[in-house]
Parts: structure tokens; C-alpha cells; sequence
């Protein structure tokens, strides 16, 4: 396979990455906006994705259907998601109709109505979501996670805003986010597949030319603090979020972390599988997760137990903490090398993967990343490295998010003095 990356930045300020898949018949195309959660006010916390919904409700000279309709007609993909730090619109279409796809998400940035009656029915949409992931533990979670390890700062804010700000959440604010936001030097337009760069250019040129002006506005720095969330809920399950303070994109231990979390509780072969769930059968589900940003990022440890069993999971993993710092052998570092490198090869068949990819490397780092230098640096990691980078993670002070019958499961006192101990 044939792959080539080009890049081109508009006079707008606008810039178009592609890469060329010749063996393929699809294309994917994206537009990704750098602004998220952390760039939005706590008035207005759940307008960049109540924004990401209100896209696809109508534009100028579209009404929703008829945006649906025209990529489904040709068996296309259209979809959205919003993130911390990132809004990405993307859509996957057999490579003739990329001049449609493009047409689409230029129209639904650059010309959304904001009928009145659509954002009303998207408001409720939006309420709707926000309960389905109250009512689910094993989500919500994972916001209080968030929020106490940020707490009082965008960064640990939800990403869906909370049901009383969604409720007022007005069209000025959504309008006045966009405006501020959905900027050329702001946003980055992708496309990966069978294609053509200077079509892509110019498709771009042409439908995205509408975008506002503004100055790009930095969001308010990371500020990690740790602390306990805990919610005494009638549930089967606790399900506890443990976590650390861990480092960003291009930060030197970025790679040592990836891999720590991998050989920690990054699949059945984990230390955590292994130990917990297999030898002692404490758990159905439990993994650790990585969540790299802009500036720093955290390191965590999901485990979903019963109230019982809770008491003791906590010990075991606590001890599996301080293990991993003391010993890692090479056949571990090795396996979670393979695992990383095979992960990060199988995406590249994806056109999609492919054209998020190129995105947000743009946005992180200025440049695209190639594949085989990803590589190189995933294999130097030596054990060393990872001993070390589990060193300084897992003694900061910690992160702990609880929901469910979590009377068993050990004060957050005793779970930092195990840790400085």
C-alpha cells in the first residue's frame, strides 16, 4: 500500500493534511476543532458538545433530514464526538463522493440555523443523555474520577454540562461559542484514502471559507489536585476509579506510561487481570487507562467489585503498585511493546483512524508523527524506564472516584498512606 502525507495551509490560516491510500475504495474526511470542555466557561460548561449536536440539525439551505439523507443516499457515515480538549465532525464515503462529504461538514460549521425548535428538541436530547449516564455507574464514574482530580477547573468538568445548565443553555451561547472557536487557525481539516490532495484543498477552500475570525483564546492551564469521590448508591457493583497524575503528549515518560499501563492492566496477560480477577476472582472487569492532554494527563486503574470483595481489592492492587516499581521483568516490557506497536499498525488500515490521527498530531505536536519513528520509540523503552516512570506516578498523591456499595472499600487516608509507605 501507497501511502503519502501532504499539507497545506489556506491564506485563511486554515490548514488541510491528507494522506493517499491507493488500495482502497473509501475516503474519510474531518474537520477538528481545538476546543473541548477546558475551553469553555463554567456558565457555559456543555456547549462545545451541545454545539456538536446543534450541527447536525439544519443549516441555511439543509434541514436535518435532508443532511442525513444526503449521506446515507450514497451508503455514506456521518458522526461527530466531542472530547476535552477537541470537537471533531467526520464522514466515510466510497471515494467519488468526497466532494459531498466535504459539502456536508463545511455546510454544518459554516451555516448551522439553530432553529429555535431544533434546539429545543436537542435540549432534550442532551437531558436524555445526561440522565442515561447517571443511571450508569460504570460511566458517570469516570466524571467525578475527572472532577476531583481537577476539581474547580474546566479540565474537571463533564463533558456533557450538568442537567440545570443544559436546561438554560441559550442560542447566544452556543452561537458565541462557535464564533469564538470555529476559527481557520483553529481547526484542522483532514482526509485519509483513495483521493487526490489539491482536490481536498480546494474542496476545502471553497466550503469552509464562511468560517469566523476571532483571537485564539488559551484555555486556563491543568492544574491536577487529587481527591476522594464517593457515592454510597444500592448497586451490585462498586465501581472504583483509582488514579495519578501522569504525563502529557511529548512529555518524556509519555511512552514509558503507555506501556506501564499495558503490562499493568493492559489485557488478560495483565498483572492486575492476573492477579485479581484470575487468582483470586475479585472483579469481572478491571484495566488501567492512560488519558494524556495538552499538559499532563492522568494514569488510572477501573475495577468493577462486589461489596464484599471490595475490602480486599484495594490491598491487592495497592500492592501490585508497588511491585511493578520494585521489578518488571523483560518478557513483560516485551509483550507490552508488541502489544502497543500492534495496536498502532492495525489502525493504520483504517482510513479513519488514519485521518484523526493526522489531525491530532497536527494540533499536539505541529507536525505528522510517521508511524515507524512511533515505533522506534515505543522499543526504547527499557525496564528500566518503566520502573521509573511507575515510581513517580503512583507516589502522588492519588485520585479516588467510588460509586456504588462502597462501605468496604478502605479511606482514602489509608489508601495515601499505604502509597507514601
Amino acid at each position: 500500500m501507497t501511502e503519502q502525507v501532504c499539507i497545506t495551509t489556506l491564506p485563511s490560516g486554515l490548514t488541510v493534511l491528507t494522506e493517499r491510500m491507493e488500495r482502497v475504495e473509501t475516503v474519510s474526511f474531518g474537520a477538528y476543532v481545538g476546543a473541548g470542555t477546558r475551553h469553555e466557561t463554567a456558565a457555559e460548561n456543555g456547549a462545545a458538545h451541545f454545539l456538536e449536536h446543534m450541527a447536525f440539525k439544519g443549516t441555511q439551505t439543509r434541514s436535518a433530514i435532508d443532511i442525513a439523507e444526503a449521506i446515507e443516499n450514497v451508503g455514506g457515515h456521518i458522526n461527530a464526538y466531542t472530547s476535552r480538549e477537541q470537537t471533531a465532525y467526520y464522514v466515510k464515503l466510497l471515494k467519488e463522493d468526497l466532494a459531498l462529504g466535504a459539502d456536508i461538514i463545511g455546510d454544518i460549521l459554516c451555516h448551522s440555523s439553530f432553529e429555535p425548535d431544533e434546539l429545543e428538541r436537542e435540549r432534550g436530547v442532551i437531558l436524555q443523555e445526561i440522565g442515561q449516564a447517571n443511571d450508569t455507574p460504570d460511566d458517570i464514574v469516570f466524571d467525578h474520577f475527572q472532577s476531583a482530580a481537577y476539581p474547580a477547573q474546566p479540565m474537571g468538568r463533564p463533558v456533557l454540562g450538568t442537567e440545570a445548565i443544559i436546561r438554560d443553555m441559550k442560542r447566544e451561547a452556543l452561537h458565541g461559542f462557535m464564533q469564538t472557536h470555529y476559527t481557520p487557525d483553529n481547526m484542522v481539516i483532514a482526509a485519509s484514502g483513495n483521493l487526490e490532495h489539491e482536490q481536498v484543498v480546494e474542496l476545502a477552500a471553497r466550503h469552509f471559507a464562511d468560517l469566523p475570525r476571532a483571537e485564539r483564546l488559551a484555555p486556563m492551564p491543568a492544574d491536577y489536585m487529587g481527591g476522594e469521590y464517593r457515592e454510597l448508591r444500592d448497586l451490585d457493583q462498586a465501581h472504583i476509579v483509582l488514579g495519578f497524575s501522569s504525563p502529557g503528549y511529548g512529555e518524556p515518560d509519555y511512552y514509558p506510561a503507555m506501556l506501564l499501563s499495558t503490562l499493568l492492566g493492559g489485557g488478560m496477560s495483565s498483572r492486575l487481570f492476573q492477579e485479581i480477577r484470575e487468582k483470586r476472582g475479585l472483579v469481572y472487569s478491571i484495566y488501567s487507562f492512560t488519558a494524556p492532554a495538552a499538559d499532563g494527563g492522568l494514569f488510572g486503574i477501573y475495577a468493577g467489585t462486589g461489596e464484599s470483595e471490595a475490602a480486599e481489592l484495594m490491598p491487592v492492587t495497592l500492592e501490585e503498585l508497588e511491585k511493578v516499581q520494585r521489578a518488571v521483568s523483560e518478557a513483560e516490557l516485551a509483550r507490552a511493546c508488541a502489544q502497543l506497536k500492534a495496536g498502532l499498525l492495525m489502525s493504520l488500515e483504517s482510513t479513519g483512524a488514519r485521518c484523526e490521527q493526522l489531525a491530532r498530531q497536527w494540533q499536539i505536536f505541529g507536525r505528522v508523527v510517521p508511524a515507524a519513528e512511533t515505533v522506534a520509540r515505543i522499543e526504547a523503552v527499557t525496564v528500566a524506564d518503566i520502573r521509573a516512570a511507575a515510581s513517580g506516578i503512583f507516589r502522588r498523591k492519588p485520585t479516588l472516584a467510588t460509586i456504588g456499595p462502597v462501605g468496604q472499600v478502605p479511606k482514602f487516608s489509608s489508601i495515601i498512606d499505604r502509597l507514601a509507605a
